[in-house]
Order: C-alpha cells, then structure tokens, then sequence
C-alpha cells in the first residue's frame, strides 16, 4: 500500500492509499474513531473497480498524522493478537 498526501493542515489530512480495498479502509476508519481527538474519520472510493480510497482524518487538538501513526499501531497490535490466538488453535 502506497499513501499519497493530498491534503495536510495543522487539524486535517486528506490522502489516498493506493492499493486499500473497503476491508482495510473500514479497519483503518473505524480505529482511528477509538482515538477521542478525532473529529472526522471517513473515507470514500469514487469507483468500486478501479477507484483508490481517499480519506478524511481532522482532529481536534492532535497532529493528524500522529492520530494516523497510532491507530495502524493498534491495528498492528490487535493483528499480531489475532495471529497469536489462531497459531494456538489446532485442526
């Protein structure tokens, strides 16, 4: 996955991740919610086969890139407790 930066204020960052799908745009958007400095989290794919998600992260006091930083490290987190949980499960 490639970030592309559209747009970056002191409270907002617009960008681009080229090669997200909704899976990982949906993770990424709802983590960033959990972060109570986040004023808007969204993102949009203008068209679903060749479009490439733009999101929107403003905040209300917090760096948006920071907010950003700190949601992929909790999803890095929760995806290395998953990975954990599954290799203790045997079929």
């Amino acid at each position: 996955m490639e970030l592309k930066v559209v747009e970056k204020s002191k409270k907002k960052l617009v960008f681009d991740l080229i090669g997200a799908d909704h899976t990982f745009s949906n993770a990424l958007k709802k983590e960033l919610w959990n972060d109570k400095s986040i004023k808007i989290s969204a993102y949009n794919i203008e068209h679903p086969l060749i479009g490439v998600p733009r999101f929107i992260v403003e905040t209300d006091d917090k760096d948006p890139e920071k907010a950003l930083l700190d949601a992929v490290k909790r999803l890095q987190k929760k995806n290395e407790q998953f990975l954990e949980g599954a290799k203790k499960i045997r079929i």
